[in-house]
Parts: structure tokens; sequence; C-alpha cells
């Protein structure tokens, strides 16, 4: 399985979709299914019944998964590709920004 180049905490920018141009940080990544949660993106309702932790149940605001290929990393305020550089142990992220490579961690 490949490494995703998105990660947990990462800030993303939507750049296609319903919610094209909104931010937010990721949530969770989901490789297996390419799909991730981003903070306050791809919200919908969803229907509770009363239960134990939710007495009074009803319609709940959430954020359901967006496909990995619809979010793009931002770096320094600006959307950017993700690319690694190096090997095995060495292999980091890196930013390719006007033809250029930037670390990110």
């Amino acid at each position: 399985m490949a490494t995703s180049k998105i990660k947990k905490d990462d800030l993303v920018q939507v750049i296609t979709g319903k919610d094209k141009g909104k931010t937010g940080k990721v949530l969770s990544v989901d490789t297996k299914n390419n799909k991730v949660l981003v903070e306050g993106v791809n919200m919908v309702s969803k229907h509770s019944k009363p239960s134990m932790t939710n007495q009074q149940g009803g319609i709940i605001e959430m954020e359901a998964p967006i496909d990995l290929s619809n979010v793009m990393y931002v770096h320094k305020g600006k959307p950017v590709r993700i690319g690694f550089q190096g090997e095995k142990k060495d292999k980091v992220r890196v930013a390719k920004v006007n033809g250029k490579l930037e670390k990110i961690d």
C-alpha cells in the first residue's frame, strides 16, 4: 500500500466540489478507500435516536469523508503539491513551490 501524502492534523484546502475553497484540519485519513475527513467540510445531517449518550436524539450535523484527490496541502497560506524526497530512512515530505522543494515537517 502506498503512503499517503496527506496526514492527520495537516491543513488542507478543498479544490473541487460543493465546498471548493474551504480550508480545514484533517481529522482522519482512510488510505484504503482514499478518503479524508476534514474539519468543517462536507457537512451532512444525520438523524439519531435517543440513547444513553445522546438523551435528546434528533438531527446532528457532522463531517462526511471527502475524496483524497479533492484536497491539497496548504503551505504558507497557499495550496501546493506534495512529494517525497530521499530513500527509506531519510524519506521526507516536501512541498513543490515554484519549481523548488521545501521541507514540510
